[in-house]
């Protein structure tokens, strides 16, 4: 496998897009991406993808043309970087007890903000796994100031990158961990970032690492991996983030399951062990499978009333290997050497004599899942993700559609290059009128279009990839000026 999807891009540019093919008219807003474009300065680099340095990417939509622009975040982290003075990471160099109790108590959180971008009332954030993130201007990417809450509810040290929006209200819901003894789950609520509301405080002996969570209407879903950590560990130890977790299988994946008015766990059953990075979605219905009740109006904003049954689909792999298998010296050398990831369906019943959960397999190899918007909380069809093979030899070169009623699949496989996370932008779209969150719009689920980034190694550069919802078949490409390393997450705004 080639390694020209994790070198460091040094140029930013801000060009038309030359398109091939057509695109819709009706596509008319911004994809904007994040991920990790600096990984080697000054003789000095980083170990592992997850620590390479942020960079934004915009592709603009208007009148059938397509405007690109990348901008590296200049971040204290970023700073520190180019100077060849790379900072500690999630899997990148070490640390003394000293410097992470400064980090943890005393000092900034570090801000290199790599994983995806979120629009928040009027301002947009660039967020990683701590609580501090970096604004920028939807437009220009130009980097803005740090925004971290403040206030008085509780708080932690690390911070969940993929908040939830609740569609019935607009406001995001997340979780932080908080480390002590005990540590602390604090569940919250915020619409702007820097107030919130509280919703519950779950302790725990030994934090797992969660990189996403489940919402439904009425409860948050929390995942717990049996890959934990002893937080005086973590903080006497002289390695990186990661390199205080431990692989427990013996413990198995709990539930935490979190009532979202009340603030009460109502369930924790717990099944075999399991490890994931990501939650496609997740909703309520009763034991006859049907959902929660609700009205048949798609705009109204009245939640459903709780489900017995939460259905809660991520995508999972066999153990913690996979976070190795992401250092830059195996991916540069095609090492992986692990197993893809699987679309799985848990279900967990919430009965009055005690919660259990059962599994069911949707589909095998697939990497970075993602559904419709407009499905979120509410039961769905199509889900869309990297296709790998098993186990994985080379990073995705195909993209895959599942249907996670039937199981039945469709697969884009261009011939010369590597694909990154899809992102299903909707035709149409709904909007509560007294709260502003996004509701479902009549129409088949899958009309509109798949954007995602493609790696042309042959020809040394990278495109933009339109794909046709419904048939999964390429609609229209546009060519990018240079390669684009792999990266994480995308958005799609609609008003930019």
């Amino acid at each position: 496998m080639s390694d020209l999807g994790f070198h460091t891009l040094d140029s930013e540019v801000d060009a038309e897009l030359r398109v091939e093919g057509d695109l819709p008219t009706w596509l008319d807003g911004s994809l904007v991406r994040n991920g990790p474009a600096l990984f080697e300065a000054e003789g000095n680099g980083v170990d592992h993808w997850f620590d390479g340095l942020a960079m934004l990417h915009r592709f603009a939509f208007e009148d059938g043309a397509v405007r690109y622009r990348n901008r590296f975040l200049q971040t204290e982290s970023y700073e520190r970087a180019s100077r060849g003075d790379v900072p500690t990471g999630f899997a990148t160099g070490s640390a003394s007890m000293l410097r992470k109790l400064r980090s943890f108590l005393v000092d900034a959180p570090y801000d290199n903000t790599n994983i995806v971008a979120e629009r928040f009332a009027d301002r947009y954030l660039a967020l990683t796994e701590t609580p501090r993130h970096v604004a920028f201007d939807p437009r220009t990417l130009a980097t803005g100031d740090h925004v971290q809450y403040a206030g008085d509810q509780p708080s932690g040290h690390q911070a969940c990158a993929h908040l939830q929006r609740d569609p019935w209200t607009g406001r995001f819901v997340s979780f932080e961990v908080e480390y002590g003894r005990p540590a602390n789950y604090h569940v919250y609520e915020t619409s702007d970032a820097v107030t919130r509301r509280h919703v519950a405080s779950i302790p725990v002996r030994e934090p797992a690492y969660m990189h996403s969570f489940a919402l439904t209407p009425n409860y948050v879903v929390l995942t717990e991996f049996p890959f934990v950590v002893d937080p005086v560990a973590m903080l006497t130890s002289a390695g990186a983030f990661v390199d205080a977790f431990r692989w427990e299988p013996e413990r198995g994946t709990r539930f935490v399951v979190v009532d979202r008015n009340s603030g009460g766990v109502v369930a924790t059953p717990t099944t075999t062990a399991c490890f994931g990075f990501h939650h496609v979605n997740a909703y309520e219905r009763d034991v006859q499978g049907r959902p929660g009740e609700q009205s048949d109006d798609p705009t109204d904003d009245v939640r459903p009333r709780p489900g017995a049954e939460l259905v809660v689909d991520l995508e999972t792999v066999p153990d913690a290997e996979s976070l190795a298998a992401l250092s830059l010296d195996r991916l540069r050398s095609g090492d992986l050497g692990v197993f893809g990831g699987a679309l799985d369906r848990f279900v967990v019943a919430l009965r009055a004599d005690g919660a259990s959960v059962t599994r069911e397999r949707l589909h095998d190899g697939t990497a970075l899942p993602t559904a419709s918007p407009l499905r979120r909380c509410r039961p769905y069809r199509y889900a869309y993700a990297q296709a790998t093979d098993q186990p994985v030899t080379e990073w995705p070169s195909a993209l895959v559609k599942v249907d996670v009623e039937t199981r039945e699949s469709w697969t884009y496989d261009p011939p010369d290059g590597h694909v990154g996370e899809p992102v299903f932008v909707p035709r149409g779209e709904a909007t509560t009128p007294r709260t502003g969150g996004t509701a479902p719009v009549d129409g088949p689920e899958d009309d509109g279009v798949v954007l995602a980034v493609e790696l042309d190694e042959s020809a040394g550069h990278s495109w933009l990839v339109v794909l046709d919802g419904e048939s999964f078949e390429e609609r229209a490409r546009a060519a990018v000026p240079h390669a684009i390393p792999y990266d994480f997450h995308g958005r799609y705004f609609p008003e930019l």
